[in-house]
């Protein structure tokens, strides 16, 4: 058995969590900083790093307690060492180097984006290869996960981040920040075929969403008020998460992988997940005549709601699957700082 105790300040949430073998979360606890940052439409990397600094310290003692272990019972200690805003990440890394010099325990920092793709790991059976859709505020890829330790980025967003869009064009609808959650509860209420806008023409496994963006903006200026908020918000989504599931599918195909794994905060997105979801209803419940639809070629994968937002569970269990037995058996360890 091994412990982590992971901490996540890699942007406006203060988190720290203990795993147990990379599955299985013993607490994890999370401060928050949504509220303070919604004044400003988006966040304040310095007061972002000022709330970590006075959340870090509570966090980590809330999920010990919670945890019902001591600190000497744990193993190792994990942070994110980016990408991220450097002050907040500061905070974190520090943190967790004067919890690995006091325990005497090793620290692993670990890569923020892999994090969210191990999320998928917690409480489940998942086991590489597969491929793994990453949306974020500031990420889209798609990335091919040979094994534990091993992963190939097979495309990205050539401009803004899915997430990135969210924001700008909720902003753009007086939606307000963030600007994810606002679009997919306006959405609920619209007509994805109201307004026809462009998926973004980027070859091979690239995204671009900043066209779609700027088509969102002139729609706009040409739309008597009030807006059609709810039929834009519901567009654009559709426009959206068309790409990036037809891409992810195309991926696994083309690569023959059989599992797909969603990852990141747009992971949460209800269209996006019931799109993923109608791929897995029908691998489970295939039969001998529906070997061609698209479902029954694919597993699918996605992390509970909670662990699809920064969290610091994921980031436990990244340190253990990246390479945690070596690091325990005092072989060098290259995520190491």
């Amino acid at each position: 058995m091994t412990v982590i105790l992971g901490l996540e300040t890699s942007c406006d949430e203060t988190a720290c969590a203990i795993v147990k073998d990379g599955r299985q979360v013993l607490a994890s606890k999370l401060h928050s900083q949504t509220e303070i940052h919604k004044q400003y439409g988006g966040v304040v990397p310095e007061i972002a790093a000022r709330y970590h600094l006075e959340s870090v310290n509570t966090v980590i003692e809330e999920a010990v307690e919670s945890s019902g272990l001591s600190l000497q019972e744990i193993d190792a200690v994990a942070c994110t060492q980016g990408p991220g805003l450097i002050g907040t990440l500061l905070v974190g890394l520090s943190a967790a180097k004067a919890l690995s010099w006091v325990l005497r325990k090793p620290l692993l920092a670990v890569d923020h984006l892999y994090a969210h793709i191990c999320a998928n790991y917690i409480d489940s059976d998942l086991e590489p290869p597969f491929i793994s859709l990453l949306v974020s505020g500031g990420h889209t890829q798609l990335v091919f996960v040979r094994d534990y330790d091993n992963w190939e980025v097979l495309g990205q967003t050539l401009d803004d981040a899915a997430g990135e869009a969210y924001d700008k064009v909720a902003r753009l609808l007086e939606l307000g920040y963030p600007g994810g959650p606002q679009i997919d509860r306006a959405a609920q209420n619209g007509n994805a075929a109201a307004f026809k806008f462009p998926e973004g023409a980027v070859k091979n496994f690239d995204f671009s969403f900043s066209g779609l963006k700027t088509a969102v903006l002139r729609t706009v200026e040409k739309l008597d008020e009030p807006l059609p908020v709810a039929d834009l918000a519901a567009s654009f989504q559709d426009a959206v998460n068309r790409v990036l599931f037809k891409k992810t599918i195309r991926a696994a195909t083309e690569l023959n992988i059989a599992k797909i794994v969603l990852a990141g905060g747009v992971a949460a997105n209800k269209d996006l997940r019931k799109r993923f979801e109608a791929v897995r209803a029908v691998e489970s419940s295939r039969g001998e005549h529906e070997e061609t639809q698209i479902g029954a070629r694919f597993s699918v994968y996605m992390p509970d709601l909670k662990y699809c937002t920064d969290n610091a569970a994921m980031v436990a269990a990244a340190a253990y699957f990246a390479g945690i037995e070596q690091t325990l058996s005092c072989t060098a360890y290259s995520r190491q700082p």
